[in-house]
This record gives structure tokens, C-alpha cells and sequence, in this order.
């Protein structure tokens, strides 16, 4: 995802918290993510492929590359993505 430096550093800690509670596909985490992102959520693609894939890592589930300035107002741009 491009967007400004600032949204992703506030993205980065939520994202690694939704990782972490999709690691044990349990009930209760289910129910969990699935309040805090709301109804509309495909919660499978979340617990079957993004949970499995990062089981062997503690953190860090998220890499922020710093890109050139927007051209409109010079606001830093960042690009968010998984490891």
C-alpha cells in the first residue's frame, strides 16, 4: 500500500496485532479480529494463508520503505507490505 509516512507508521501496530491473534486459529480469536475489523472481512484468507505464513516469526510481519515526496504537496510517501 503507497501512502503517506505518517498512516503507516498508525498502520503498522494494528496490522501486527491482527497477525498475531490470526497465528492460533482459535474461536475466541476469530470473534476477536472479526469485531475489530468489522463484518464485511474475508476471516478465512486471514487465518489460512497470512496466519501459517508467519508462525515461525515473533514480530515483524511489516516493512515501511520510505518513496520520493508526493508531487502535489511534498508530503512523504511510504510504501507498507508484508514481509
Amino acid at each position: 500500500i503507497v501512502t503517506t509516512e505518517a498512516k503507516a507508521k498508525a498502520l503498522r501496530p494494528y496490522i501486527e496485532k491482527i497477525i498475531t491473534h490470526a497465528k492460533n486459529d482459535t474461536v475466541q480469536s476469530r470473534r476477536l479480529i472479526a469485531s475489530r475489523l468489522g463484518s464485511g472481512v474475508d476471516l478465512d484468507k486471514l487465518f489460512k494463508t497470512l496466519g501459517p505464513r508467519f508462525l515461525d516469526r515473533n514480530g515483524g510481519y511489516t516493512r515501511i520503505i520510505k518513496l520520493a515526496p508526493r508531487q502535489g504537496d511534498n508530503s512523504p510517501l511510504a510504501l507498507i507490505e508484508f514481509v
